[in-house]
């Protein structure tokens, strides 16, 4: 049986959405991981799928390209506002987001971020703020959980940093019990910061949403930039905005790359 989805991005972080409001579709790790396949799939970063929800306008589902479910994903959750086409709130499994589209994209309200250790969460106490750890060039970095876990490295140049080999050792440590997010950053000035990540589950991405939202609370906390920042991914900049004690407005593009369907059945 044929089934409709959306290839969407942000930024270069791209998802396979699949609507299931009305007419619903059991998704599996498995499945995901499938469809998610750049070879024999659709291909994508993450795999979305679109719930009917009691308490918002929409419930969302998101699958790592290796079949793992994460909580939050803020260039998806952007796409989801795009779709749904009006001022939205979206259900995830980290919580309500109130989402706002606009020209080409949209505003999302991300909520506050957790700097606790068993909020992020680490095996064991120590200080989120710069954590007494290091992986050969990367050391004391941030723990930050802004929906989903993350740890943010403020280097003199990201360009010299090669995560795509440090960023799964570190994902995977025991420390990190729910594995991590890894983000490299470079602050350039007070506004603007260069940042990249190695996303669990996903490898190395053009953009995160989340990450970038973590980079920027991890860059104000530290004193480093003003609100709002803009990060600068790979794929193009986000414009993210926190104040302490506040929640975190991510705003960036969210774009349809195309319509398909899909012989589901041959992927189950």
């Amino acid at each position: 049986m044929a089934r409709s989805f959306h290839k969407m991005h942000g930024l270069g972080n791209d998802f396979a959405v699949f609507d299931a409001r009305e007419q619903p579709l059991a998704m599996t790790p498995a499945m995901a991981a499938a469809l998610a396949d750049r070879h024999t799939g659709i291909g994508c970063d993450q795999l979305i799928v679109i719930e009917p929800s009691k308490q918002a306008d929409a419930f969302m589902r998101i699958f790592n390209a290796d079949g793992s479910e994460v909580e939050a994903c803020g260039n998806a959750t952007r796409c989801v506002a795009a779709l749904i086409g009006h001022d939205c709130t979206i259900e995830t499994v980290a919580g309500l987001l109130n989402a706002s589209p606009g020209g080409n994209g949209a505003s999302v309200d991300m909520g506050a971020p957790r700097f606790g250790w068993d909020e992020i969460p680490l095996a064991y106490a120590m200080d989120t703020a710069r954590l007494p750890l290091g992986w050969d060039m990367l050391e004391g970095p941030a723990a930050i959980n802004v929906g989903n876990p993350h740890l943010v490295f403020f280097v003199p140049s990201i360009d010299d940093v090669p995560l795509g080999e440090i960023g799964p050792r570190i994902e995977t440590d025991a420390v990190f019990p729910n594995r991590i997010n890894v983000n490299i950053a470079e602050v350039v000035d007070r506004s603007h910061i260069r940042a990249r990540t190695w996303e669990r589950g996903a490898g190395l991405t053009r953009a995160c949403g989340t990450g970038a939202c973590a980079t920027a609370v991890a860059a104000i906390s530290a004193g480093l930039v003003d609100g709002p920042v803009e990060v600068m991914l790979p794929g193009g900049p986000l414009v993210i905005d926190w104040q302490p004690g506040g929640t975190i407005r991510m705003t960036g593009p969210a774009q349809l790359a195309f319509t398909g369907s899909i012989a589901i059945e041959d992927f189950r």
